[in-house]
């Protein structure tokens, strides 16, 4: 046999041992793309999308939440960071088969490891990308956030900024700061929608505790003060950012919880949440957010009319934005910028076109909301 025939013989049998070898990873990489391909061919149809929210995903998460709501910390954390240690460790032992001379352990590793992220990727697909399909809170609450003239946007600021001042009477420290701590926040979250879920039965959803994050500190660094775990239906909030707006965005990802996905939406139930919850830390935390939120898209289109509006808010809460700032802006840097390319692709490729600019969506359905209150 000429030897260029015994190589390629040989070559032919080391690739059908190795896919033999490999053929359950192999099969769960076909499965996954098979399943990626299956969601993207089908979250175009509402339909579809409403029936697996309603009868898979949202069951499946509350289950699950559900098991994990009595540990103290975030088991999405927990469960992340075994993951990683678990394929440095592999990475690792791959690595020094590699050198002793043992051959495809490195394509092995990343074989598996490759499977293994594209699994986790299809199941945030299944239990959280689904999401953006279904019907959403604006359409199930009949709210359309038609457009607005300049004088309704700087009346519904300027009573925002008036409910600041009211409920501003909240403990703070001898800086005059908000000062309540952030464990105390967390164990105040018990039925914070429960006013919200009377308005909008639709929002309805068993009570989960908030978790504090571990890695809060990493959290700042990439530019992030919560989320929701897709895969656990678990809300992790970072404590080490100020606090004052730790309570409304609790009740943001409580939002998320209930199967609102688009930020600007989960932003207003946020908001309105915290507002009408009957807890004074609560409803001071949105007032301010929707405040922030309605200064500056006053601010963008006329800065005078929204620099008289500014006037009028009291110390404290300028205090506690000023200290919000301060702390956000020292975090400004690579991983921030990072964090925010990676979480903007991730909304855009759920067709969430406005990306983290979503959040400042909210605007509409504030004014919306508010403006037949003050007519």
């Amino acid at each position: 046999m000429p030897a260029q025939t015994a190589n390629r013989s040989a070559l032919s049998r080391r690739i059908t041992a190795n896919l033999r070898r490999h053929k359950i990873a192999l099969c769960l990489l076909a499965l996954a793309l098979a399943g990626l391909g299956l969601f993207w061919a089908a979250r175009s149809n509402r339909a579809w999308m409403d029936a697996w929210l309603a009868h898979v995903s949202m069951p499946f998460k509350r289950a699950v939440s559900a098991a994990v709501d009595p540990l103290p910390f975030s088991a999405c954390e927990a469960a992340a960071t075994i993951a990683i240690l678990a394929a440095l460790v592999l990475l690792v032992r791959a690595v020094v088969l590699a050198v002793r001379g043992v051959h495809n352990r490195l394509g092995t590793w990343l074989l598996h490891f490759g499977t293994f992220v594209l699994w986790i990727y299809l199941l945030v697909c299944a239990f959280w990308g689904t999401q953006y399909y279904g019907a959403t809170f604006a359409q199930q609450a009949g709210m359309k956030a038609p457009p607005m003239t300049m004088d309704q946007l700087e009346a519904v600021t300027a009573t925002f900024t008036a409910r600041v001042n009211e409920t501003a009477a909240v403990p703070r420290d001898e800086n005059g700061l908000f000062a309540v701590e952030p464990g105390a926040i967390l164990d105040a979250s018990d039925g914070i929608y429960d006013a919200i879920t009377a308005e909008y039965p639709f929002l309805a959803g068993p009570q989960r505790r908030p978790k504090p994050a571990f890695y809060s500190r990493l959290m700042s660094a990439f530019g992030f003060t919560g989320y929701l775990c897709p895969l656990f239906g678990e809300s992790t909030l970072n404590v080490d950012s100020p606090a004052v707006f730790l309570p409304v965005t609790i009740a943001h990802e409580f939002a998320h919880q209930r199967g609102v996905a688009a930020e600007q939406e989960a932003n207003f139930c946020g908001i309105y949440a915290a507002v009408t919850c009957g807890d004074p830390v609560y409803a001071y935390s949105g007032w301010l957010y929707g405040y922030l939120h309605l200064y500056n898209a006053l601010y963008s289109a006329d800065p005078q009319r929204a620099a008289g509006v500014m006037a009028t808010l009291c110390d404290g809460a300028r205090r506690d934005l000023a200290a919000n700032n301060a702390y956000w802006t020292a975090w400004q840097g690579p991983a921030e910028q990072v964090g925010t390319a990676v979480y903007e692709g991730f909304l855009q490729s759920y067709d969430q076109d406005l990306g983290m600019r979503s959040y400042g969506a909210c605007v509409g359905l504030l004014v919306e909301k508010y403006l037949p209150l003050i007519s």
